[in-house]
């Protein structure tokens, strides 16, 4: 199975953190969905599900029902930048619906727990090669 990272934002502190799981306990949950952090070693944490990607990099969009890769046809909202008035461009999205294929999962913080983020998740140390 495909390790699936889980991104975490804190709105408070503004900080992100990273977490890395063997399987996805959000399967068949959708984009907007508020889920429990005691699925991903989070107690007493409540998040919601933001967006993410799948194994080959597409995005996930909140408005595209169902789940796995589509073509849509977009003149704004995620996955589209930069794009003069009234034109449109076709791109390779993902359903709202969390399924297997999904290897990043971007969840923002609704209530925290007792433990803040930084103890759960501590920032790894970089090594530094000797010159």
């Amino acid at each position: 199975m495909v390790e699936v990272k889980f991104v975490v934002n804190d709105p408070k502190s503004g900080k992100t953190y990273q977490k890395t799981l063997e399987d996805n306990p959000f399967v068949n949950k959708k984009v907007g969905d508020q889920v429990s952090g005691s699925d991903i070693g989070l107690e007493g944490y409540e998040l919601q599900i933001r967006g993410g990607s799948d194994k080959s990099g597409c995005p996930i969009r909140k408005d595209m029902p169902g789940f796995g890769k589509k073509k849509a046809l977009l003149s704004s909202g995620p996955c589209v930048k930069g794009l003069k008035k009234g034109k449109r461009i076709r791109k390779t999205v993902v359903g709202n619906i969390i399924n297997e294929d999904i290897v990043q999962l971007n969840l923002k913080v609704i209530k925290e727990g007792s433990q803040k983020l930084e103890d759960i998740m501590p920032k790894k140390e970089e090594v530094k090669a000797a010159a």
